[in-house]
């Protein structure tokens, strides 16, 4: 049997990923609670990464696989659905709860 997938889209709409929902669920969890705690300037996208490993467990960091590519993935979905946007004039980019 399968395993269950979720896609992830772009904002561009030209392009969908599906990855295991189990990597998308904790991805999304720890994408959110980073943002969350970075507070109202946002959470730096070049920051991203480091900030999701230190919220998955050592096996979800095993088993994730490219943790860069799929937290990108993952952040992409999450505009796309209106969670996360990213912050007006701001360079660096920051991501902001939606």
């Amino acid at each position: 049997m399968k395993e269950p997938r979720t896609p992830c889209r772009t904002p561009n709409a030209k392009g969908v990923t599906n990855i295991p929902t189990w990597k998308f669920e904790a991805l999304r969890a720890a994408i959110l609670d980073a943002v969350d705690h970075a507070g109202a300037d946002g959470l730096r996208f070049k920051d991203l990464n480091e900030a999701v490993k230190t919220r998955l467990s050592k096996d979800e960091l095993s088993r994730l696989g490219s943790v860069g590519w799929h937290a990108t993935s993952v952040k992409l979905e999450l505009e796309v659905a209106g969670e996360i946007k990213r912050a007006e004039k701001s360079s660096p980019q920051r991501i902001l709860r939606a």
